[in-house]
């Protein structure tokens, strides 16, 4: 089958098959007659296995060294927990850092309801953000 029968096969656009396919996670077999990429049922699996992984926030790389195992009949089970903990350990970093960031712009909010506009200057552009000073505690650690 074709990139579009792919992608249609799996609801997913054209676009998605060829960048699997660029960064080869998928490796078609290219048509001796017309020179076509042509997908089988390994690519269905494999590309079903490829999105399920994304939705579980593994990275291309992640995918690549998971798939690299399993071609070489190791599983991947172990490397796919230790992954994930990674990921994990990431996304709870990027939901504290986005949480001070809210607890910022609500600070922001509430300092700046009561202060008037003022016009730029030579040395200033908008003196709401120039002169907003971030209290210690909203900062976080890093």
């Amino acid at each position: 089958m074709r990139v579009s029968e792919l992608a249609k096969t799996l609801n997913i656009t054209p676009d998605t098959v060829r960048f699997y396919t660029r960064n080869q996670v998928l490796k078609p077999i290219k048509s001796k007659e017309n020179g076509y990429k042509e997908y089988g049922d390994k690519d269905i699996s494999r590309l079903r296995f490829v999105l399920n992984a994304r939705q579980l926030g593994f990275s291309v790389e992640d995918i690549k060294v998971i798939l690299a195992e399993s071609d070489k009949a190791i599983s991947p089970c172990d490397t796919v927990k230790r992954l994930i903990e990674k990921r994990l350990d990431e996304t709870e970093q990027r939901f504290l850092e986005v949480q001070r960031l809210r607890d910022r712009m609500q600070q922001a909010i509430k300092e700046w309801e009561t202060l008037p506009n003022k016009a730029p200057g030579k040395h200033n552009i908008c003196h709401l953000i120039e002169d907003f000073e971030i209290p210690p505690e909203l900062l976080g650690t890093k």
